[in-house]
């Protein structure tokens, strides 16, 4: 590859200074940063670094999030791939690894430590402590994932000290998920080596966790877009967590930045979220222009835009104003999937009741949020079944087992807005099974029916029209170009507006509704779930 030079401002992530350097780069390692004279237009930074991502929330392969990610001056991120982990078990995360070799982009990934994420709902696999250990021997495994079964952590929980223990015998980090966890219980839980959280909704909850010694993520995703809220109680890293392909053909961690400076960040500081402080955490040749380190560059106009001009990985350009500038790699046709829904009728998405008018529990959902909160309403009972009321926004929801166990468990849900149809996806964190929202039990199934046929996806049914986004991998991805997706996507989505959705990301919100630890009440395929009080609790109230 031979030795090559570039010129520059440059900002050095270790003292927040910025000067005119030359980088000498030999077959992509940086061998040498030399202060230099000139005048230049533009700043050299370290490409940027997604510290916690769900590749499978982008509905993309991590080769075609690539594609998407890179011109963003993305060059690395570090993704927890429980989702198709759930689904599929370590052959989901060889998948993983083996795709993301077909781009130049550095993929770092985490031993799913929570699959299934809880014991109360049917997944598609379990990852044991003996395999988290033979995960966490790779070396493209740098952490344990997300600790999401914090409860199991406090309690000592065997199977989960276990992975805990895997982790510190290998000496790699342990990533965090303790959503309102606070004082003697988030000691615990801190004290058993977990070093991180991207839970946090507010700045006290941030600082009670900074002062105990956590690193705090801030997402700005799709659905969680906490960076305003938590920037004054100081932050570590800046992370997606979950992005649907429309906003991340719109902007990645450029954007996260220049959010970050517009709500009063210092710009090194921000630069240093993305960079140093990731690349330090988990140990990753790069993240800083410094010799040894690999040649990942990403330059901009300026530290308050963050428009990116070029990116180099490996000292390789591979995007130049928005664009890709290498062509990917294509493996064989991808078959990779487990969808298997035993046959189930309009009456087993029902709830019945003999009497004539109930107290019902409501799954309240939030624009913006992927916590809920539960409330209660009174519904009309008719011909035996409890009825929603789309005049008073609460509509039917129903988890439906997709591993062939036959389970389906139903509710009812506030905030979706729609005045018919129904909405219906694979995409269900963490289990994945099939979640659907609805007017009526029959739109509802229709709806299923639809993914059932597909293949798996996100599906939307009204009264004359149909529209599926179809998923193949997994029900879960797809590796076609991000911008093919984020059309589908749009379309869905102008679809449900139309059936009377008020949310921003009306199908991502969905998928949260059966996330079984994250607070308030969520469903799961075998019930409605108290989060708060860990437990299954009754759809109707005596």
């Amino acid at each position: 590859m031979g030795i090559e030079l570039i010129r520059g401002n440059i900002l050095n992530v270790f003292t927040g200074d910025i000067y005119p350097a030359e980088i000498e780069i030999e077959d992509g390692i940086i061998r040498a940063v030399r202060r230099i004279r000139g005048e230049y237009d533009h700043i050299i930074l370290p490409g940027f670094i997604d510290a916690h991502v769900h590749i499978e929330s982008s509905m993309l392969t991590p080769s075609s999030f690539a594609s998407a990610a890179v011109p963003h001056g993305t060059v690395a991120a570090v993704s927890d791939p429980h989702e198709i982990a759930n689904v599929m078990g370590v052959s989901g995360i060889d998948f993983m690894i083996s795709d993301s070799s077909e781009a130049p982009m550095r993929f770092y990934f985490t031993a799913p430590s929570c699959v299934p994420a809880t014991p109360f709902e049917t997944a598609g696999a379990e990852i044991s402590a003996g395999e988290i250990m033979e995960l966490l021997g790779r070396d493209s495994i740098v952490a344990l994932g997300e600790m999401m079964n914090f409860p199991g952590v406090i309690a000592g929980d065997e199977e989960v000290t276990a992975k805990i223990e895997a982790a510190k015998a290998m000496r790699k980090p342990i990533d965090g998920h303790a959503p309102l966890l606070s004082g003697d219980d988030l000691c615990t839980y801190i004290a058993a080596g977990i070093s991180t959280d991207h839970e946090c909704v507010t700045a006290t909850e941030a600082i009670e966790k900074r002062e105990l010694g956590m690193k705090i993520m801030a997402r700005e995703g799709s659905s969680a877009k906490n960076l305003r809220d938590l920037l004054p109680a100081g932050c570590d890293f800046l992370v997606s967590d979950d992005i649907h392909p429309g906003d991340l053909l719109r902007g990645h961690l450029d954007l996260a930045l220049r959010r970050a400076v517009e709500y009063g960040a210092d710009p090194v500081e921000a630069v240093q979220m993305v960079t140093i402080n990731p690349a330090s955490h988990y140990r990753l040749d790069t993240g800083a222009i410094a010799p040894g380190m690999h040649a990942d560059l990403a330059v901009v106009d300026n530290l308050r835009d963050f428009t990116v001009r070029r990116v180099y990985i490996g000292g390789e350009l591979v995007a130049a104003d928005g664009r890709c500038t290498y062509r990917m790699k294509k493996s064989a046709p991808i078959s990779v999937n487990r969808i298997k829904v035993k046959e189930f009728s309009e009456e087993d998405l029902e709830v019945e009741s003999d009497a004539d008018e109930v107290t019902v529990r409501v799954i309240d959902v939030m624009d913006g949020q992927i916590i809920t909160e539960e409330s209660r309403a009174g519904l009309a009972v008719e011909d035996g079944f409890v009825a929603p009321d789309p005049s008073a926004d609460i509509l039917k929801v129903s988890v439906i087992d997709r591993y062939g166990k036959g389970n389906i468990a139903n509710g009812f849900v506030r905030g979706f807005g729609l005045g018919e149809g129904a909405l219906a996806s694979t995409v269900a964190h963490d289990s994945h099974n099939i979640i659907v929202v609805g007017t009526d039990s029959e739109k509802m199934k229709g709806a299923v029916d639809l993914l059932r046929e597909s293949g798996g996806g996100l599906a939307a049914l009204s009264d004359d029209r149909c529209m599926v986004l179809e998923l193949p991998v997994a029900g879960l991805m797809t590796d076609r170009e991000a911008s093919e997706v984020a059309e589908e996507l749009e379309e869905i989505h102008d679809f449900a507006y139309e059936l009377g959705s008020r949310l921003g990301a009306p199908f991502m919100t969905m998928s949260f509704l059966s996330l079984l630890v994250i607070p308030e009440l969520k469903i799961g395929d075998r019930g409605l779930f108290s989060v708060d009080r860990f437990e299954f609790v009754d759809v109707i109230v005596d």
